[in-house]
């Protein structure tokens, strides 16, 4: 509570004489003058130390700004605000930090300098929202797979592929393609996996090259994973958050490189594409990660990358059967359509209390009922 407005230097005088008197209940005194104890010991406080006269207000308004940021700080965040774009008073702080300037101000004072120099308005500073997130324990336990939207160049179209870790957020493929097929999107998983290593689990969504024609079908590219001992996972349809990290690194990707680039082809954007994804990984702080950089959580993973693809082994107990030309099974007499990806591929059947499960490697892709 504060004090009554009525003559309060009175009641501060009384407070205090009576509170510093020896034995005296300062709880109660504090009670019958209406006040709480924090702002009873700071008024007895002041007391002690100058006498009444200690006991009036001070003025709220400050006389001269002590802590003003030298203007070779306010420089360089300004320098490197006109070099990122789009990075805002968080980033800027850390990578200076990085970089090994001292004294950089806070946050907030950087966002200040920010809007004093018309970078960003009030509105745009006032947007940060708080999300809950949710993260694998280790690198490589996920790998987030997806195509952004397209955008045009001078002579074609470009559709990035993206490949984000999930635990670290480092950017393992950022690759312009012509389209959306399965040829570059090996081409540009197997660089990856030779230099990083395979992961444990990618999931991505349920578009091509990645879903078959029909829901839950293997595709020639999914098919390879699967070969290589990883495991696929798709998101839900209709909600692109089940892969909101990659999602999130589109809108980066958008706001930092896209939106202020003209490209003439393909061998333009994947020239800017690896510098931009060098500046993501090892330069901008991220949030998610406690303005860290993404290369500071990643370790490539210990699980080599085979030139030659694996045999398939199954247990003693399966019955196998291979998948015809048409990508279909016959189990006694009744004929199931698998994939066409899987053709001429051996699978395993499994007897279940209501039929079989059919396995391609270490996944289940169907449960049947056999009559």
């Amino acid at each position: 509570m504060t004090w009554m407005e009525c003559n309060k230097m009175s009641l501060r005088e009384e407070f205090v004489l009576l509170a510093n008197k020896e034995g005296c209940n300062f709880s109660n005194i504090c009670r019958n003058f209406s006040i709480s104890r924090p702002t009873g010991y700071k008024w007895l406080k002041r007391y002690q130390n100058k006498g009444l006269k200690n006991l009036v207000d001070k003025p709220r308004t400050r006389k001269s700004i002590k802590h003003k940021t030298n203007i070779d700080i306010e420089k360089l965040i300004l320098e490197l605000r006109k070099k990122h774009h789009a990075w805002g008073a968080r980033k800027l702080k850390r990578r200076l930090e990085d970089l090994g300037h001292k004294n950089i101000p806070s946050h907030v004072t950087v966002n200040n300098i920010l809007k004093r120099n018309n970078v960003i308005s009030q509105e745009a500073s006032d947007k940060a929202k708080a999300f809950i997130r949710f993260e694998h324990p280790n690198p490589n336990d996920l790998w987030q797979m997806d195509f952004k939207g397209y955008f045009e160049t001078d002579d074609s179209r470009c559709y990035p592929l993206t490949v984000l870790d999930d635990h670290s957020r480092f950017s393992i493929v950022l690759k312009a393609c012509a389209h959306e097929r399965t040829q570059p999107v090996k081409e540009a998983l197997t660089l990856a996996f030779r230099k990083y290593g395979l992961p444990k689990r990618m999931t991505m969504d349920n578009g091509a090259p990645w879903a078959g024609f029909e829901r839950k079908q293997l595709t020639k590219l999914t098919a390879w994973l699967l070969r290589l001992g990883i495991k696929v996972s798709h998101s839900r349809p209709y909600h692109p958050q089940t892969q909101g990290k990659d999602e999130r690194f589109h809108r980066t990707l958008k706001s930092e490189l896209l939106s202020v680039n003209k490209f003439g082809d393909l061998i333009e954007v994947d020239a800017a594409f690896d510098a931009w994804r060098d500046i993501y990984n090892t330069q901008r702080p991220h949030q998610a990660l406690n303005m860290d950089v993404p290369i500071n959580h990643y370790t490539i993973s210990k699980r080599k990358f085979p030139e030659i693809l694996p045999e398939i082994k199954y247990t003693d107990t399966d019955i196998l059967r291979k998948i015809n030309a048409d990508g279909k099974l016959s189990i006694k007499g009744q004929v199931y359509n698998i994939s066409r990806a899987l053709t001429g591929q051996m699978v395993a059947l499994r007897a279940t209390k209501a039929g079989m499960d059919i396995y391609y490697c270490h996944k289940r892709i169907k449960s049947v009922k056999v009559l």
